[in-house]
C-alpha cells in the first residue's frame, strides 16, 4: 500500500469525522434551547418573593435607563412558537388600558416573561378575574401585580361624578368603572381634607386595593393558591411621569384576604361546573 494512498484514506477519514461531528453539533443545539441562544434557556419558575425582585429589579432598570431588553430576539419569537408559555412567565400583571404603562417595556422584561391583563381603570369583574385565574393556575406564575397609575382616567371620571361633577358617557362605560366608585367613597371618606381632584391620588390607591379584594371575593381558586404560598398578590402605582413604581405593602393583601374569608358572599366554588 502506497504513502500516497494512506494519506489520501486518512484525509477522507478526517473530512467524515468532521461531517459527523459538524451534525451531531447541529441536532444538540437544535434539540437544546438552552444551547441554541440565551433567549431560549428554559430556568425553573422562581418563588413569589424573587419574581417580586425580578419585577423590582427590572423597573429599576427602567427608571435608571439601564435597561437590557430580555428575551426581545428572534430566537426567541421562534421559541415563543413551539413552547409553552406557561414554563417561562414569571408574573401576571393586571392594569389599565391606558397608552402611558407600557407593562413589559416598565418591568424591561420580554416574549413570555408576563401574562398581562390590560382594562380601563385596572377593575376586577368577571372577565377579569377569569383571566387571572388563568394565568396562576394555568400559566402558572407565581405572583399577581394589581397595577393601577397616576392620572387615571377612570379613576377621574369617577371621582368627579362621586363629587357632581361628572358628564355624559357612553352607554357601557358607567358599567365597567362601577367597582371603582367604592374605592373613591372610601379614599374621600379616609381623607376629609382632600377636595376635588386631590381626591385622586388616593382613590388610585384605594382602587388597587379594591381590586384584590373584587378578585379574592370573587376567585376561590386565588384565594387558595394564596393560602398555599405558591402565589403572592401585591398591589403597586406606576408614576406615569417618571416611570418608576410605588410598591403597596403587602400587609395589605393579608387583611384583605383574611376579610374576605370572613364574608359571607365570597364565592365558595373554585370550579366550574358543567366542563
Amino acid at each position: 500500500m502506497s504513502k500516497m494512498y494512506l494519506k489520501q484514506e486518512k484525509e477522507k477519514n478526517m473530512k467524515k469525522l468532521f461531517r459527523i461531528a459538524a451534525v451531531a453539533g447541529c441536532l444538540l443545539l437544535t434539540a437544546s434551547p438552552a444551547l441554541s441562544s440565551g433567549s431560549g434557556a428554559k430556568i425553573a419558575k422562581p418563588s413569589p418573593d424573587a419574581a417580586i425582585t425580578k419585577l423590582k429589579d427590572g423597573n429599576t432598570r427602567f427608571v435608571e435607563g439601564k435597561t437590557n431588553h430580555p428575551h426581545s430576539d428572534s430566537a426567541r419569537l421562534i421559541l415563543a412558537g413551539k413552547e409553552n408559555q406557561g414554563d417561562y412567565a414569571y408574573a401576571t400583571v393586571i392594569t389599565c388600558s391606558d397608552s402611558r404603562v407600557p407593562v413589559e417595556r416598565i418591568f424591561d422584561a420580554g416574549i413570555m416573561d408576563i401574562f398581562v391583563i390590560r382594562v380601563a381603570g385596572n377593575v376586577v369583574d368577571v372577565d377579569e378575574a377569569g383571566s387571572i385565574e388563568y394565568g396562576l393556575a394555568h400559566v402558572n406564575t407565581p405572583v399577581l401585580v394589581v397595577l393601577g397609575h397616576t392620572q387615571c382616567g377612570a379613576v377621574t371620571a369617577v371621582t368627579d361624578a362621586i363629587q357632581g361633577h361628572g358628564h355624559a358617557l357612553e352607554r357601557n362605560i358607567p358599567p365597567l368603572v362601577d367597582n371603582i366608585a367604592p374605592a373613591v367613597k372610601r379614599a374621600m371618606a379616609q381623607n376629609p381634607q382632600a377636595k376635588g381632584k386631590d381626591v385622586i391620588p388616593y382613590g388610585i390607591e384605594e382602587n388597587v386595593w379594591q381590586g384584590i379584594e373584587d378578585l379574592f371575593l370573587s376567585s376561590p381558586a386565588t384565594r387558595a393558591l394564596v393560602k398555599s404560598g405558591k402565589v403572592k398578590v401585591v398591589g403597586a402605582i406606576y408614576d406615569v411621569g417618571t416611570g418608576k413604581i410605588n410598591w403597596l405593602p403587602q400587609a395589605k393583601t393579608g387583611e384583605i384576604l383574611k376579610k374576605t374569608e370572613a364574608n359571607p358572599k365570597r364565592a365558595t366554588e373554585a370550579m366550574a361546573g358543567g366542563h
